[in-house]
């Protein structure tokens, strides 16, 4: 099932940034600690407002986002 619709965007709110149950969690900031090695305990244990289904709410959004096709125009 899909957990996209957790997935906020408020005009108001973090730069018109993608952000997690418009809980100003902006999406790049979860990717970022899960790139830098951040498990999923580690970040729902520092963030306990943050779901286990906003972590994969904001996976489910970068694999969308990197879903484009990209046009080479010699």
């Amino acid at each position: 099932m899909s957990e996209f619709h957790r997935i906020t965007v408020n005009r108001d709110q973090c730069g018109v940034r993608a952000c997690v149950r418009e809980l100003r969690i902006r999406v790049t900031g979860l990717l970022e600690l899960l790139a830098a090695g951040a498990g999923r305990e580690e970040i729902l244990a520092d963030y306990p407002f943050l779901e286990p289904e906003d972590i994969t709410a904001a996976l489910e959004f970068a694999a969308r986002q990197s879903d484009h096709r990209l046009v080479h125009v010699a």
